[in-house]
């Protein structure tokens, strides 16, 4: 147990120096840069946006429809984040979490937008119509030859954060904890491994969910975005019904909830009497977990994006950015306002899934508290799956460019992929979340330093597309 704690430890140190104030001005700053320079393009084009994610181009190029392509990028943001993440925000900063992770996707918005139109602008087709496109391209290709080491740098923590932090541990922890917590929340029937105790229902969760993932991933691309097609509006549907009732239910406790959110984000100790701390905590945990959700300016959707059947970068980069208004704006919002309103983040002693399960039975306390709890596993468990497939993607993708297109190194890896998803139930919480975040702040510095450079052709590509628009309407 020393070991692990002395491990645990370096991990949070690690993971307070990525995340600390730098990544954080760093992330916020390209988002309101490309805000500023497009007009607040993500809120006037917000409704053609969504227009756009059910109107697919019959003249477009690419693997899967533009929907499919959102709904993959969907798949690997709409996850543990939207449920767990939250609850860790909210329990680590204060409410006030909340209005940072607000700030971080309406900004956020703008990034993703950017990184859906350069995916599209900058991708490559082969002659047998396969795609691969992201970060790597439009900075080997859009920065310059020169710049290749960046686009290496990316790929290879792109690949990690697959393998090692949003797209393996955290989701499979999320699914396997949310089964314990349900089927055998005293852990009555353990085992024991390494000297450690776990519940028969952490390893029944691990080995199914190891079985299906194995399923579609070995697939490839078009059965992960049809399983996504079909997942994602489901699971998102069901999620978001259950919480409007528990809101509906406690509409009159809203009003003061979000004054409370605001008024916890610039002076958390007035709203948790000095139990959480300050504004850069709260800061820095609304945003890191709104980005870990979201995955805005991570660089992680732009490769599913670029599979889009389109050839208008500017019109997948508007149904980019509707999947982290869906994501967060929406989801997390929700999840969020639940845990306030009932004030279940100042329970003590519950931590991740724990607080949102407290949160849904207190709120809809006219329920037997096993069914608000069956339901919000249901959900937890779509969530993660689909996420777990998202970023298996992502990472193979990030895995071809750097072995060139090596079908043997990508199949390596999804074996292993697979082996990280049977472990993954046996991690430490802390260490997975903690972990998670490292490699999420590693991968964002060379996309976000592409975004910075490639600012302007965003900006003349959305010029040319909307005068074209207004040319054609003019006829």
């Amino acid at each position: 147990m020393d070991v692990l704690s002395t491990v645990n430890t370096w991990i949070k140190i690690v993971d307070e120096w990525v995340w600390g104030l730098p990544l954080i001005i760093f992330i916020l700053a390209v988002g309101l840069l490309l805000t500023a320079r497009m007009g607040f393009l993500q809120l006037r084009h917000l409704p053609k946006a969504f227009r756009f994610m059910f109107q697919n181009e019959e003249d477009g190029h690419g693997e899967v429809s533009s929907f499919g392509a959102l709904c993959t990028a969907l798949s690997a943001t709409i996850g543990t984040g939207n449920i767990v993440g939250v609850a860790t925000a909210i329990a680590a900063g204060g409410p006030g979490a909340l209005f940072w992770m607000w700030v971080a996707a309406l900004l956020g918005m703008a990034t993703k937008y950017a990184e859906g139109l350069l995916a599209i602008k900058y991708r490559t087709v082969d002659d047998d119509g396969h795609v691969l496109g992201g970060p790597f391209y439009y900075i080997e290709r859009g920065m310059g030859k020169g710049w290749k080491w960046l686009a290496c740098l990316f790929a290879f923590f792109g690949m990690c954060v697959g393998l090692f932090g949003i797209g393996t541990f955290t989701q499979v922890n999320g699914i396997s904890s949310a089964v314990k917590d349900f089927f055998d929340p005293n852990s009555a029937l353990t085992f024991n491994i390494f000297g450690m105790e776990y519940s028969w229902a952490v390893a029944i969760a691990g080995i199914i969910v190891t079985i299906c993932v194995a399923a579609v991933v070995l697939g490839g691309l078009k059965r992960i975005a049809r399983v996504s097609e079909i997942i994602v509006p489901f699971m998102a549907v069901l999620y978001v019904v259950f919480a409007l009732v528990l809101l509906i239910c406690n509409i009159t406790h809203i009003p003061a909830a979000i004054v409370t959110i605001v008024e916890g984000a610039f002076n958390p100790s007035a709203v948790t009497g000095g139990i959480v701390g300050s504004m850069i905590v709260a800061m820095q945990k609304g945003i890191a977990r709104g980005i870990f959700s979201n995955e805005s300016g991570l660089g992680s959707a732009p490769i599913a994006a670029a599979a889009a059947k389109t050839k208008e970068p500017v019109r997948q980069g508007l149904i980019s950015m509707t999947g982290t208004f869906i994501d967060t704006i929406i989801i997390c919002t929700m999840t969020g306002l639940c845990i306030v309103i009932t004030g279940a983040w100042e329970t003590p002693g519950l931590e991740g899934i724990g607080i949102t399960t407290k949160a849904f039975q207190s709120g809809l306390g006219f329920l037997p508290s096993a069914v608000p709890s069956f339901i919000l596993m249901i959900c937890l468990v779509f969530f993660a799956f689909t996420t777990i497939l998202g970023w298996d993607y992502y990472g193979e993708r990030c895995l071809e460019y750097l072995s060139g297109g090596s079908k043997t190194a990508v199949l390596v890896y999804k074996w292993l992929y697979i082996l990280a998803i049977f472990i993954g139930p046996y991690m430490t919480v802390e260490a997975v979340w903690n972990i998670a975040d490292v490699f999420n702040g590693l991968m964002a510095f060379p996309n976000l330093i592409a975004l910075v450079a490639l600012n302007g052709v965003v900006v003349k590509e959305t010029r040319d597309y909307f005068n074209r628009q207004k040319l054609d309407a003019g006829k």
